[in-house]
């Protein structure tokens, strides 16, 4: 059956998602956009500009000095007219999780260590990469002189705080397993500071990304007097409105909420004398229309969202146009404490997960929805992440599914599942299938055509069994609140990786992280699988010195993940972008950071 696309304002993939932020996006860009912050790439990226591979993210179009596609320039050259998405979450590094807020960071916080336009590790307020003991376990980083943007010096004390307030449960802090791998003093991080410029860390057990968490921003520091001035009821408060206290490039002079937001240039940044732009205006907004219109008017310089009807004629057509490899992975989540498994063994109710696995027709959507050169994902854990001992993670027999074949070409082998689950099917003669007892689901997305559309098409796909699913989109952080307190079925759920390893991609889901959406090891269900050997592998994981095995255990928690089948992987994703070429400088990370600050405008 050949199916109708209903939505046609789609556009192709953006990760978050701190970063992931390893997590949560709410711009509409793909089918999809991804969850975390959080990000080298693999990915078969179409027109890829290696971003995080050498080459600035302004490569497509920078030296177009006839400007072929056709769209305005703005002229104003100390202020960079950006749109990354509507209205973010959190600016607090401690508790935001998705990438548009850790893009946000990466501009005006500054960590231990950063990437550069190489995507390479550099150190930033560390005068150096750090120290690192015989045995893996103790890091000794130094510190540069720098300063708080009001001037305050800043110390290794100013880490230690932040850190240990990170892990504090009063932050809730979704991100606060990150951590795990620093030993403990009691309920506070073993980190000593033997001066005001020093920091020695201890941790459980060698950490082959250990270099790379100090450069995520749940890392960075937070100004200690100016979160506890505001922070005294809700955690967060003392960043949720212009003129905090921060370290990084620019500081957030004014933000007119859902609208817009200024960030001006930073004097007291250790790095200012080479901060190219004087000020970063967004708009903030997820009406890909409106966005594109916006940047084709000149009131725009950079944009990573275009309508979906747009992409083939300006795909390896408009050299303004580009595409980033990205390293995560773009999926569907179950609430397995749902009721819609009630009645259920746990084992039938993986069954009736796994059945709606195979209906969803990948390659229909990263063809028609994504466009971009999206690969079809037959595995969580995405192509091109690295294995932690020197390989790579993914190979030819780590498939769990044929991701092209999914779909009308698996209803019988979903159907059988379904059955085994104790359901039955009239087939009504027309290659669909009514099933009894009914089955009846809502899927939850945040605003943005790219959702809509992607779930357009897996409700046409369940439906060949009877399935019944309707849509509710809800705004950006209505949505994040009900999908992480498990106030759902099923829902959209992106995640780019913090870091190049496995483990960030499967620690997601352990009973205590705070980015579990699926409620794996929380509630008490009886459909729902016991999760404690799988909080015991991401542990032993974590705790290992042998990386060989470590591999092969990282293995066996993606098989006890995916048994589950409370997640349905949708394609790995990339990221388009586009910018005017009097504009150059800018630079993204496969983690999906974009670093503007050193921009420069013409």
């Amino acid at each position: 059956m050949k199916k109708k696309l209903v939505s046609v304002l789609l556009v192709a993939s953006m990760a978050l998602g701190l970063t992931a932020c390893g997590n949560k996006d709410n711009s509409a860009n793909s089918g999809a956009g991804a969850d975390n912050a959080g990000n080298a790439g693999g990915n078969a990226n179409v027109e890829s500009t290696e971003a995080a591979g050498g080459d600035d993210a302004a490569d497509a179009g920078a030296d177009n000095a006839d400007n072929a596609g056709g769209s305005t320039l703005n002229t104003d050259t100390g202020i960079l007219y950006i749109n990354l998405a509507s209205e973010p979450d959190y600016l607090d590094p401690a508790l935001n999780s998705s990438v548009d807020g850790g893009c946000l960071a990466v501009n005006s916080f500054a960590g231990l260590y950063t990437y550069d336009n190489t995507g390479a590790l550099v150190p930033q307020l560390a005068t150096d990469m750090p120290e690192v003991s015989d045995d893996g376990t103790v890091y000794t980083v130094k510190l540069k002189e720098s300063q708080w943007s009001n001037g305050d010096p800043l110390t290794a004390q100013d880490f230690v705080y932040s850190w240990n307030r990170v892990i504090n449960p009063d932050t809730a802090a979704d991100y606060a397993y990150l951590f795990d791998v620093i030993a403990r003093n009691g309920d506070a991080l073993a980190v000593e500071t033997p001066d005001d410029y020093t920091m020695v860390i201890t941790l459980n057990s060698p950490c082959p990304y250990f270099n790379d968490l100090m450069a995520f921003p749940t890392f960075f520091p937070v100004h200690q007097a100016t979160v506890e001035a505001a922070d005294t009821e809700v955690p967060g408060t003392w960043a949720q409105e212009a003129g905090f206290v921060c370290n990084g490039a620019y500081t957030l002079q004014s933000w007119n909420h859902n609208e817009s937001m200024v960030y001006v240039k930073n004097p007291n940044y250790y790095d200012a004398a080479n901060v190219t732009m004087d000020e970063l205006h967004f708009m903030l907004s997820a009406d890909d229309t409106a966005i594109y219109a916006a940047y084709n008017a000149g009131d725009l310089d950079y944009i990573d969202s275009v309508p979906t009807d747009e992409i083939s004629s300006l795909n390896g057509v408009n050299p303004e146009f580009g595409i980033l490899d990205n390293l995560g992975t773009y999926y569907v989540g179950f609430n397995v404490n749902d009721p819609i498994f009630d009645g259920k063994t746990v084992e039938e109710a993986a069954k009736m997960r796994q059945a709606m696995n195979l209906l969803v027709d990948r390659q229909f959507i990263v063809e028609n929805v994504g466009q971009s050169g999206q690969v079809a994902a037959d595995s969580f854990v995405p192509l091109g992440m690295a294995d932690g001992n020197g390989g790579e993670f993914k190979q030819a027999d780590t498939s769990y599914y044929d991701a092209t074949a999914t779909g009308a070409g698996m209803v019988e082998e979903a159907k059988a599942l379904f059955e085994e689950a104790g359901f039955t099917f009239t087939d009504n003669g027309d290659n669909t299938y009514t099933i009894d007892p009914a089955l009846n689901l809502t899927y939850l997305t945040n605003d943005g055509s790219g959702h809509i559309a992607a779930a357009e098409s897996m409700q046409q796909d369940f439906a060949l069994l009877g399935i019944n699913m309707e849509i509710e989109s809800e705004d950006w952080n209505v949505f994040l609140e009900n999908r992480k307190n498990g106030n759902f079925t099923i829902a959209r759920e992106g995640w780019l990786a913090d870091y190049n390893d496995p483990i960030n991609m499967l620690e997601l889901f352990t009973s205590d992280s705070g980015n579990n959406d699926m409620q794996l090891g929380k509630g008490s269900s009886d459909a729902a699988p016991d999760w404690a050997d799988y909080d015991a592998l991401i542990k032993e994981i974590r705790n290992t010195t042998d990386f060989a095995a470590r591999v092969d255990l990282l293995h066996q928690a993606e098989d006890m993940l995916m048994e589950t089948g409370a997640v349905i992987p949708l394609y790995y994703y990339n990221d388009i972008y586009m910018q005017k070429p009097n504009v150059d400088g800018i630079y993204a990370t496969v983690f999906g950071m974009k670093y503007f600050m050193y921009a420069t405008k013409n």
